[in-house]
């Protein structure tokens, strides 16, 4: 499903793209969770620990600029689309800056926006739209839950080794592990293997009873206690995707 966020200070403004945007995925058949928000600040809150496909953004706001807005967004996210939608056309050139998919000047031109929102979904991947954003000690990233290969709970921190073969490294947590990557083993791809270990069965290459080994040869443990538990769902997993082992 797609999420679209909108941001606007003038609450006419923001509420007449929403009902556009409504009317659009109406006549397109398609299904989107739309949030509104009238402060560039609650919008900065709110992807600290929310994803969105695609933001819609005024640019004459208080406090934050909706360029300056573009440019935190494209920090965490380097995926999302952005259009802009203002009153002022001579921030044109500093608003690419955010690299937008485009610039509409209002009043909104209902057909111009119909027409950004399908060039613009054209460009969102759905079926690998999973993400979750994870605080570093310097910033926020958004991870691609394909693009994890396992993550490894150590000294209050959770290590999320990629498929890069980067290593990603959680600010420090105060909540276990356990509750920490509930965001994470809710998608059936995920496994809990041991205390400190989660892995992305979509990356296995070989499963023994002590260990899994993933793509590029990393090696995660299985706890032995839970090995019968962790065998059965790997299983089930395997069988649902048709995979013979």
């Amino acid at each position: 499903m797609l999420q679209i966020a909108i941001c606007d200070d003038q609450l006419r403004e923001l509420d007449l793209i929403t009902t556009y945007i409504k009317e659009y995925l109406v006549t397109h058949s398609l299904e989107a969770e739309i949030k509104k928000f009238s402060h560039p600040d609650k919008l900065l809150t709110t992807i600290e620990t929310e994803n969105f496909h695609l933001y819609i953004l005024d640019i004459v706001m208080p406090m934050v600029s909706g360029i300056e807005l573009g440019k935190d967004i494209r920090r965490v996210d380097h995926e999302a689309q952005i259009i802009y939608a203002t009153t002022e056309p001579q921030f044109a050139l500093q608003a690419y800056d955010a690299n937008p998919i485009n610039y509409l000047i209002k009043p909104i031109d209902k057909q111009r926006l119909f027409d950004t929102l399908t060039f613009a979904i054209t460009k969102i991947e759905l079926s690998e739209e999973q993400k979750i954003t994870v605080k570093t000690a310097e910033n926020l990233r958004v991870l691609k839950l394909s693009e994890i290969l396992c993550c490894e709970y150590r000294s209050h921190t959770v290590l999320f080794t990629l498929t890069s073969g980067e290593v990603i490294t959680s600010r420090t947590i105060r909540e276990r592990f356990a509750k920490y990557s509930m965001p994470l083993l809710k998608d059936v791809h995920f496994l809990q293997c041991h205390t400190s270990y989660i892995v992305n069965m979509r990356r296995v290459e070989c499963f023994t009873k002590d260990r899994f080994i993933l793509q590029g040869g990393k090696v995660v443990p299985i706890a032995v206690k839970q090995y019968p538990v962790v065998r059965d769902q790997y299983m089930n997993y395997l069988m649902a995707k048709g995979v013979q082992r």
